[in-house]
Formats: structure tokens, C-alpha cells, sequence
């Protein structure tokens, strides 16, 4: 598409850019090779041979795994990639998190502490302790998912969602939002590609001026609607360099965001600790939540999260939440049980 041959590893293409292709076949077969050599006596075990590089095809969901090998493992100052779909992104970056909470829950790191007492285990109380392959795996991937999450989670990462500028949903694009808001997401700007040029605003042939108004009060609309940058990119500019002058400019980018999720001490007005989640775009009518132990599990929609309690929320019972102006202010009361009474009567 740049008018050089991409693979897997990045490609000169002009000064200070470089691009590559991700590619789930080299990414699935790179993945199995690291594994397999941890997995070889698990199938030993069982009696059954390794595949050859040969036969390894990629499997569905490897796609999402391929952009996340390559996500950990670019060297770039500013990196930019080509996303998929948005309810497939969402997806992609938000499985590390679901894969190292499954890790946690299906092998323990505290575990780890039985292969030291194996020998006693096995002597005196004849109990099966798990192999040393397998801590080795988990460990393996422990470490690609942290890699992967830093790259995701890292305050100057962001998102920039790309519509047509002819046909376009503002209640879909408020649930795109609010599923990246869910993930922890930030979307720093909408760019409207495939734009008539402001001229054709006022062509003398009806047809077309008649589309380019249209195009100007949808785009209008647009960031009426949402709080971000609308950028636009018109039909004229046919060059890499024409689109990047456009979109990016010359400034240094969206500024690093904190944690936009804090909880609120209301103890000595209200009794009440509120944990305020932002959620620009969730609807209402789309929003389920159920308190599970330690965690709070928020669906918006088809998306879905898990969430850890912050420590203190975890000795408090909620008693209620709320969402406006796209915040869920979800309010705790205090376990007295859990509590210490002196901070509960301040």
C-alpha cells in the first residue's frame, strides 16, 4: 500500500518511518515455537508427537494475538497502527487483561512456593504437585501479557476512530466509545475520511453541492456531539504525507491521561465511599452490573469487564449507582464488620 513490500519485520519507507505487516502466520508458528519447548513434556505425558513448523496453521483468535505480539515487540519513539474493526479491537486489546486473570485464577504465582516442597510432598504425604513445565509456561506467559498490557495501558496511548464521512452512526459510535471507555480506552479524536473538499460546498452543479452540505451538517453534528476533535481528510489528499499533515500536523500529539477512575471519600458527609468510573457514551438502558466478591463486573452492551475492587471498596457493601454525564458513580457503605469504628464515626 506504500508502494513497498511489507513483512514482519519493519521496512524503511521514508526518513524517521518505517512499516511493517502484521502477520499472524509467522506470529502463530513464533508463538508455538517459544511454548513448545515448555510444553514437550506435557506431551510426552500423554504419548503425542509436536506438529512441524510445516503443518502449523494460524487458528481462529490468532489474529488478535499477532497484533499483540507485534504491539510488544516494536521499537518505534511514536507507534501507529492500523487497527481492525472496533468490536474486534476492543477485543484484541482487551485479552492480555482477560488471559492474565485466567492465568492468575487457573495457576496461582503463590503455587510456585510447592516446587521447593515437592520432594517433601512426595515423601511424606504422597500429594501430586505440579510439574516444573508448568510454572515454566505460566511464567513465559506472565511476562508476554505484562509486556502487551504496558504497551496498551501506557498513558500516552490512545485511540482514534475512522468513519465515512458520507455514512455514519452517532448511537454506534457512542457504543464503540463507551466499550473502549470500558477497557480503560481513551478516544483522543474522530477522523472522517473520503471528504468533498470545502469547494464543493459551492459547485455550480446541484448534485454535488447538495452531497458536500450534507457531508459539512453530518460532520457538523458530529462534533456537536462528541467531545473530541472531528479531523477530516479530504479526497485531494492522495499522499501519505498529505494525510499525515492533515490528521497530525505538527504538534506533538494527545497529552498523557492519569487514572480516570478515583474513588470519591464521602465518609464524613454521607457515610458513603464512591468509585467514579468514566464511561463517555453508555447508555443507560445498556448498562449491567453485579458485585462478585472482591470484583464488579460492568457490561455495557456486548462488551464486558471485570473489574478488581480498590481495597478499600472491598470492606464496603454497594448501595447503589448511578450514570450521568458519562460517569457511573457506583456508592459503597461501609462494612461495619470490616471497619474500624473510629474511622466510621469521624
Amino acid at each position: 500500500m506504500l508502494g513497498v513490500r511489507l513483512g514482519e519485520h519493519p521496512v524503511r519507507y521514508a526518513e524517521h518511518l518505517s512499516a511493517a505487516r502484521v502477520d499472524e502466520q509467522a506470529a502463530f508458528r513464533g508463538a508455538l515455537g517459544e511454548l513448545g519447548g515448555r510444553l514437550a513434556p506435557a506431551l510426552d505425558l500423554i504419548g503425542a508427537d509436536p506438529l512441524d513448523p510445516e503443518e502449523l496453521t494460524p487458528l481462529p483468535g490468532t489474529r488478535h494475538l499477532a497484533l499483540l505480539r507485534a504491539l510488544r515487540t516494536a521499537d518505534a519513539d511514536v507507534l501507529v497502527v492500523a487497527a481492525p474493526q472496533p468490536a474486534e479491537l476492543i477485543a484484541a486489546l482487551a485479552l492480555p487483561e482477560q488471559l492474565d486473570r485466567y492465568l492468575a485464577r487457573l495457576v496461582p504465582e503463590q503455587r510456585q512456593a510447592a516446587r521447593a516442597l515437592r520432594p517433601l510432598l512426595a515423601a511424606f504425604a504422597g500429594l501430586p504437585a505440579p510439574a516444573e513445565w508448568l510454572y515454566e509456561a505460566r511464567g513465559w506467559a506472565a511476562k508476554a501479557l505484562a509486556e502487551a498490557r504496558a504497551v496498551i495501558e501506557a498513558p500516552g496511548t490512545s485511540v482514534r476512530l475512522v468513519l465515512d464521512a458520507e455514512t455514519h452512526s452517532p448511537d454506534e459510535l457512542r457504543r464503540i466509545r463507551a466499550g473502549l471507555a470500558l477497557h480503560g480506552h481513551r478516544l483522543d479524536s474522530l477522523v472522517a475520511h473520503r471528504a468533498l473538499p470545502e469547494a464543493a460546498l459551492h459547485s455550480p452543479d446541484p448534485w454535488l453541492a447538495a452531497l458536500a452540505t450534507r457531508q459539512h451538517e453530518r460532520l457538523a453534528e458530529l462534533a456537536g456531539d462528541f467531545d473530541v476533535p472531528v479531523l477530516v481528510c479530504r479526497r485531494p489528499e492522495a499522499t501519505l504525507e498529505g494525510v499525515a499533515a492533515e490528521l497530525y500536523g505538527d504538534d506533538d500529539g494527545p497529552a498523557p491521561h492519569g487514572t480516570p477512575w478515583p474513588v470519591e471519600d464521602r465518609l464524613a458527609a454521607d457515610g458513603l465511599l464512591i468509585w467514579r468510573l468514566a464511561l463517555p457514551g453508555a447508555d443507560r438502558a445498556d448498562l449491567d452490573l453485579v458485585r462478585r466478591g472482591d470484583e464488579l463486573v460492568v457490561g455495557i452492551g456486548g462488551y464486558r469487564r471485570v473489574l478488581a475492587l480498590p481495597s478499600a471498596l472491598r470492606r464496603c457493601t454497594v448501595s447503589g449507582a448511578g450514570l450521568a454525564d458519562g460517569t457511573l458513580s457506583v456508592r459503597f457503605t461501609p462494612d461495619p464488620a470490616l471497619w474500624p469504628a473510629q474511622t466510621l464515626t469521624q
